[in-house]
């Protein structure tokens, strides 16, 4: 009876890891459709940009996502396949075991029945009490024999549970057959298209080889965007660190001027002679000189914590504050955009069957025209205006600023307060007329930031 009980046990157990190799599944299936609805995304990113009818970089760059998401696509579907034949198998074992199990729990059962049935006749129940040694004995006997017949009735519950757990386990092991022919269809359709992707990738770069001194023009025009638009960041950042200088300075002479009337006011204070017709008091000092005043400490405004370096823009604790949460959001801030795909990443990058290469202080978010834009952060606006003929914003975060280009339009003024999420305009059009949206990280030295690095995955 143990050994059946055991197996049961068992079979269950492996039932509950065939339930975690289905979450782990239902999690690569969740996987896929986030990746389709991206490939789709990318889809109408690229046929928007062939609307213009001109090649560019733009589409290249769209491409070689499609690529790259269908690769993952392809890999998680076969992580689909292989999670479905351990669960076969695992199925199909189980089965086997169980119906083992089951061969011998109706042979034994048999076997009591029909040992039941020669000793039905009362007669040999009576025989076998009387035949009891002392009462102890017979009391023994009794329970003997209503174990006996509740043990039949275990046999016979755990037959039918087996048949039960054996037949759930049939039935599962069709579904997950029907699902691997469907998962294999699957990835041989997105083999497929992977193919097509490739083709159309090898087109593109073949069409871009034979362009290489228009692509050379372009890249010379983008990179005069470029160090225009770091000109007028760097010309931004230094005023407002200047203005913080300047606001910090006279912060402190007010401190100092003030301190000063004080000390003045406690001197006057303790040189003012007695009033004339007083008689000065018993034991009174009146006569004697005044105690000196006690000496003013300096007064110094910078409560830069020693582990920061000082920075005029973190003069204030409100700009430190900022500071201190934005650094602490890195890797979490939200998109300004919700939807879109970077096809210009940071820093440099080579043109695919050039020798051509490109710079880039931030990223570019393919994006249709007129997408809302909004602040990846809180921050006060410091700059509204023209770069090359496209509106930009400029917003600071303490010591850190957020730069938001290739826009068609704005809904902000400078000095205007932001909060994450609040609404700066809508996205434009790049150099080579497709929809965009630029976005550049600094901090007070002037330094480029990776923007991907600071931004939460999308998916």
């Amino acid at each position: 009876m143990f050994k059946p009980l055991l197996c049961l046990f068992f079979s269950f157990c492996i039932a509950g890891m065939v339930c975690a190799q289905q979450a782990t599944r239902e999690e690569l299936q969740k996987k896929e459709q986030e990746l389709k609805k991206e490939l789709a995304d990318l889809t109408q990113q690229l046929n928007e940009t062939t609307k213009n009818k001109k090649l560019s970089l733009s589409q290249l760059s769209i491409i070689k996502q499609k690529v790259n998401k269908r690769m993952e696509l392809v890999n998680g579907i076969s992580k689909q396949i292989k999670a479905l034949d351990e669960t076969i198998f695992m199925n199909e074992r189980d089965i086997y075991r169980l119906g083992k199990e089951l061969d011998t729990l109706r042979v034994k059962y048999a076997q009591s029945i029909v040992f039941a049935y020669k000793n039905r006749s009362s007669y040999e129940y009576l025989n076998f009490l009387f035949s009891a040694t002392s009462f102890n004995d017979a009391i023994k006997r009794v329970a003997y024999l209503k174990s006996y017949r509740q043990n039949r009735e275990t046999q016979a519950n755990t037959i039918i549970k087996s048949e039960q757990l054996m037949k759930e386990k049939i039935g599962q092991l069709s579904i997950n057959k029907k699902a691997q022919v469907a998962t294999f269809q699957t990835q041989s359709e997105q083999l497929k298209e992977l193919q097509e992707d490739k083709k159309q990738q090898d087109q593109v770069v073949a069409q871009l080889k034979g362009k290489e001194k228009e692509i050379a023009n372009q890249l010379k025009e983008k990179e005069k965007q470029r160090q225009q638009m770091r000109n007028a960041i760097q010309a931004v950042i230094r005023r407002e660190t200047e203005e913080a200088a300047r606001k910090e300075r006279l912060a402190k002479q007010k401190a100092l001027e003030d301190a000063k009337k004080l000390q003045a006011a406690n001197a006057a204070a303790a040189n003012k002679p007695a009033d004339a017709g007083t008689a000065p008091a018993k034991g009174s000092t009146a006569g004697t000189t005044p105690a000196k005043p006690k000496p003013v400490e300096p007064i110094t405004l910078d409560n830069t914590p020693k582990n920061r370096t000082y920075s005029a823009l973190e003069s204030t604790p409100e700009g430190r504050e900022t500071s201190i949460k934005f650094e602490n959001n890195k890797g979490a801030l939200p998109w300004p955009v919700d939807i879109g795909n970077v096809d210009v990443h940071f820093g440099i990058e080579t043109i695919p069957g050039t020798k051509l290469t490109r710079n880039s202080d931030g990223i570019e978010i393919a994006v249709p025209q007129g997408t809302v834009v909004k602040s990846i952060a809180d921050g006060e606006v410091s700059y509204v205006g023209e770069v090359s003929g496209e509106w930009t914003v400029m917003i600071r975060h303490g010591k850190y600023f957020t730069t938001y280009g290739h826009l068609s339009s704005v809904s902000v003024s400078r000095g205007q307060t932001m909060k994450a999420g609040s609404v700066l305009g809508r996205s434009g059009l790049n150099i080579d007329g497709d929809g965009s949206l630029s976005l550049m990280i600094n901090n007070d030295k002037l330094q480029m930031m990776n923007p991907e690095l600071w931004l939460k995955r999308r998916r």
